[in-house]
């Protein structure tokens, strides 16, 4: 089986424009959730998917001096950006990651990937759907017969925009798998979508990552602990909807 990794990427964010490459420590958050995604066990190929648009030209030159791999779809079909790059990578099955996921945990992705492919049954299996694990540690991954099936049937603005929509929204057409934690940590909110949500990143990797660059989930909740006031940064924003 051909696991790809597409990360989708684009410049164009309405709340935190810009904000894949901005940076910690000289360092593009892009490239911690590349760096991160490279030790993953299972993944043969990893892509940066973005869009046809010009602002994007500057994910594609970061693609092209950081040797990653990378493909240019539309804006706002991201559904249609997804079933064209795995066609494009000769993808088996697709590991959806979004952009805004810098301290993703490999392992948790491994573990999502692992039990798709041990249960040889589900189309479909994710650690977001129910989720227990912090947002911004998201993982899915699905068949390319199911991303080709969605590709040619939904029409709602929603399933085109957000990929997997159609999937969970239909368990009765495609089989789901979840993943979840023993331990809830649902409130934690480790994405980058504002500028508060940044400053609580740019925290935990310059707390964490000079001494383990890999760090964990439970390296980052501990060093929450230590630090109660960082949940107050970004704990109320809240996750745009559907």
């Amino acid at each position: 089986m051909r696991i790809v990794a597409i990360i989708q990427a684009r410049m164009g964010s309405t709340r935190l424009p810009g904000k894949i490459l901005k940076k910690v420590n000289n360092k593009p958050l892009l490239s911690y959730q590349i760096e991160r995604l490279q030790q993953s066990q299972y993944i043969n190929e990893l892509v940066i998917a973005t869009t046809i648009e010009t602002q994007d030209d500057l994910i594609i030159e970061f693609c092209k001096e950081n040797s990653i791999l990378y493909f240019r779809g539309s804006e706002t079909d991201v559904l249609s950006r997804y079933y064209e790059a795995a066609l494009a990578f000769k993808a088996d099955a697709i590991v959806r990651i979004t952009s805004d996921c810098p301290i993703i945990d490999v392992q948790i992705v491994d573990k999502t990937i692992q039990h798709f492919i041990e249960s040889d049954k589900f189309d479909y299996v994710s650690n977001t759907v129910e989720r227990t694990y912090p947002r911004g540690l998201d993982t899915e991954i699905f068949s390319f017969g199911a991303l080709e099936k969605a590709y040619h049937e939904a029409v709602l603005e929603r399933d085109r925009e957000h990929v997997t929509a159609y999937f969970y929204t239909n368990p009765d057409v495609f089989s789901m798998g979840h993943i979840k934690n023993d331990m809830d940590y649902s409130k934690y909110r480790w994405t980058v979508d504002t500028i508060e949500d940044f400053e609580l990143i740019k925290k935990i990797i310059q707390a964490l990552y000079v001494k383990k660059p890999l760090f964990s989930l439970q390296d980052t909740i501990k060093v929450m602990n230590e630090n109660p006031i960082w949940f107050n940064i970004n704990a109320h924003i809240e996750q745009k909807k559907l």
